[in-house]
């Protein structure tokens, strides 16, 4: 519906964004979450809490951007005027001795701390409080992301009950979902009444639903629903909007949307999250799949699992939902979170594929300024979205595992890419898994 053609860019600006070298950006998996009543930190778990000597070993690599939490629920765990800074004091003390300019988290997968749970109205009133706080304390901080993937962590959270407060149900994921967005126009509006410049880098996860003949319309209906969060925050949701109806029925009033229309807070930059289980595929023959796979819509059963492992050749891939975002909105394009769970060999020829095709895009029109390798310091337990602790633990550009960051293979290849030197050489021979007509590898990845 809100489709411009590429015939409306001028021919001037495309040569401008083509002539600006694509950046490579980095990325630490951050995640503070609640499952049931315990709190989780990957910040702790990977060690980087304790380590303010990670951040040169990411500016050795030549990375002059990082996505980098400064997380509410761990400064200001217990009361919204008990706020912690010594962490956040050092940590923005040492980015900026190495010149990285960071793009600063507030929550990242998180429900807000105890006393701000984002099913409640405080919580819509302290985050810009606190945000407020961090802006003025670090005047200089001209990028955030005040809450990752708030689409995401709506579905995960009100809709299939794998984090707090375990919803699943239509108005639960829906309430999340627009209070997220409303509070990060307030969290924006804030934030720019210290630093009027701030950008909003807003990220959610996307893919595209695919299915077979009979399940089509309840991929139409997901292929909606995944442009959410940018579409409210754009003030696209009027009742002309194909999710009008559907938010009206999940229990958001008239007046709630409206809102966000009225309030508009367009994102200054659109960061796409893509893994390979971003893009789904639904099919109603039950049989040939695990039975935890199965679920369903009230009017049909079915199975929804990868399209890389169902239908692979219908994959979309990201060079092609670049393609969809640009024509969609027209806004710069940053790829927020680059990451494979998998052998070393296999993530060098992620990383690579997805910068080809942020650089193919790019050639074609769109404006994409960057990649952002994700998980740099690795992750626990993403293999089973966060809802155990079983400390499964998958490395990225360095190993911790060992407690001391040991640079794994693909630190080369980042290093190439931050600094601009030629990198095809250290990509592997072969294709990934991924790549095959026909993959039957089990998908053991990240999708933060």
């Amino acid at each position: 519906m809100f489709h411009h053609s590429d015939a409306y860019v001028k021919k001037s600006t495309i040569s401008t964004y083509i002539a600006q070298p694509l950046a490579l950006w980095g990325g630490i998996e951050c995640t503070v979450h609640r499952v049931g009543d315990q709190y989780f930190d990957q910040l702790q778990r990977t060690g980087h809490h304790h380590r303010c000597d990670d951040i040169k070993r990411l500016a050795d690599l030549g990375l002059q951007t990082i996505r980098y939490p400064l997380l509410w629920e761990r400064a200001a765990p217990h009361r919204p005027d008990q706020i912690d800074w010594q962490w956040a004091d050092e940590r923005m003390q040492c980015l900026r001795e190495h010149q990285i300019r960071p793009i600063v988290g507030l929550v990242h997968h998180g429900c807000g701390p105890r006393y701000a749970t984002f099913e409640r109205t405080a919580f819509e009133r302290e985050l810009p409080r606190y945000a407020r706080q961090v802006a003025e304390r670090f005047p200089w901080i001209d990028a955030y992301t005040p809450i990752n993937e708030p689409l995401t962590t709506a579905r995960f959270s009100g809709l299939y009950g794998h984090w707090y407060p375990h919803g699943r149900h239509d108005k639960v994921f829906a309430q999340l979902l627009v209070r997220e967005c409303r509070t990060t126009i307030r969290v924006m509006r804030e934030v720019r009444l210290v630093n009027p410049a701030a950008q909003l880098v807003q990220t959610d996860d996307l893919g595209q639903t695919h299915s077979s003949s009979r399940l089509s319309y309840q991929a139409d209906f997901e292929n909606e629903r995944r442009w959410l969060t940018w579409d409210l925050l754009c003030g696209r949701v009027t009742p002309h909007h194909p999710m009008w109806g559907y938010l009206r029925y999940a229990g958001i009033t008239e007046a709630d949307l409206w809102y966000m229309v009225e309030n508009a807070c367009p994102p200054s930059i659109i960061g796409i999250n893509h893994y390979l289980t971003s893009e789904r595929y639904l099919d109603h023959k039950l049989a040939t799949y695990p039975k935890h796979l199965w679920g369903g819509n009230g009017r049909h059963t079915y199975a929804d699992t990868e399209v890389v492992q169902a239908a692979p050749e219908k994959r979309v891939g990201l060079e092609g939902l670049i393609r969809q975002t640009w024509q969609r909105y027209q806004m710069p394009i940053v790829i927020t979170e680059a990451h494979l769970g998998s052998t070393v060999d296999e993530q060098l020829r992620y990383l690579w594929e997805f910068w080809q095709a942020a650089e193919q895009a790019k050639a074609a029109g769109a404006d994409v300024q960057a990649v952002t390798v994700w998980a740099m310091l690795g992750s626990y337990d993403w293999h089973c979205l966060l809802t155990r602790c079983e400390n499964y633990y998958e490395a990225g550009t360095f190993d911790v595992s060992s407690g001391r960051p040991q640079p794994t293979e693909l630190a080369a290849l980042v290093h190439h890419l931050a600094t601009g030197k030629p990198a095809r050489h250290l990509i592997p021979p072969g294709r990934g898994w991924w790549q095959t007509a026909n993959a039957d590898t089990p998908i053991n990845e990240l999708v933060a």
